[in-house]
């Protein structure tokens, strides 16, 4: 079995082509469906690689939100089963064959748990996948994540959702009547930016949240949330004190 695979991109060269790599070293690629919004920076360049030793890659163009790159990217899709990959992610060895054994005429999708890239105490690294098993149970996930196409193919995510469309997506397959498969292997190692959990980014995910009409799912996951910050807080800090020589 090929599956699509659908990458969102938007300046996207820090580590998309490591991305892509372990795409095509782990997943059977029928084509790879990226939609970009629009990059400045070498994104297309590496895209255009791609293509030009794989010769399978459908290049998408979309000025919205990944709401409407997600719902533009899905419609293109031609198999059985296509996996969402996002631009910062790096899969692990075999994941698409670790990730077949869980398909069964019930399952809607099987959904790869993130590692961080930072992480390195394993009691850290325990916590970690505990809690953030936890938060795909109450949002979903979409940072690698394998989909039954049937089960997607009539959705319309709303074009306001530029963030918590993954729980959307996630949703809607368990209202069709498909059991979604969390896993903690296969996985994907998450290389996130730096400021994504800074106070600056615990206010803006607040801030996306009243937007979208999302307040009561971000009081589920306040706790979690906190950990995640307070997690990378300790990683800037620990990186300036270096820095500092201290």
């Amino acid at each position: 079995m090929r599956v699509d695979v659908v990458v969102i991109t938007k300046n996207s060269e820090k580590m998309l082509k490591e991305c892509l790599e372990s795409v095509y070293s782990n997943v059977p690629v029928s084509r790879l469906i990226v939609v970009d919004g629009y990059s400045t920076d070498k994104t297309l360049e590496i895209v255009k690689e791609f293509q030009k030793k794989h010769g399978n890659v459908l290049l998408l163009y979309d000025r919205g939100n990944r709401a409407t790159a997600r719902q533009k990217g899905l419609s293109h899709v031609e198999t059985t089963w296509f996996m969402f990959v996002d631009s910062d992610v790096v899969l692990c060895k075999n994941w698409f064959r670790k990730a077949e054994k869980h398909l069964a005429a019930d399952v809607g999708a099987v959904w790869g748990i993130e590692v961080w890239s930072t992480i390195k105490s394993q009691k850290v690294l325990k916590l970690f996948l505990w809690i953030t098993r936890k938060i795909f149970d109450l949002r979903g996930g979409t940072h690698d994540t394998l989909i039954r196409t049937e089960a997607v193919r009539d959705i319309e995510i709303p074009k306001n959702l530029h963030v918590f469309e993954d729980a959307y997506i996630m949703n809607w397959i368990t209202r069709k009547g498909y059991r979604l498969v969390a896993c903690y292997d296969p996985f994907c190692i998450h290389y996130r930016s730096e400021n994504v959990w800074t106070l600056r980014g615990s206010l803006s995910i607040i801030s996306d949240a009243v937007s979208v009409g999302k307040l009561t799912l971000l009081a589920k996951l306040t706790l979690a949330y906190g950990f995640y910050t307070a997690y990378s807080l300790y990683q800037l800090l620990t990186r300036k004190k270096n820095q500092l020589g201290i």
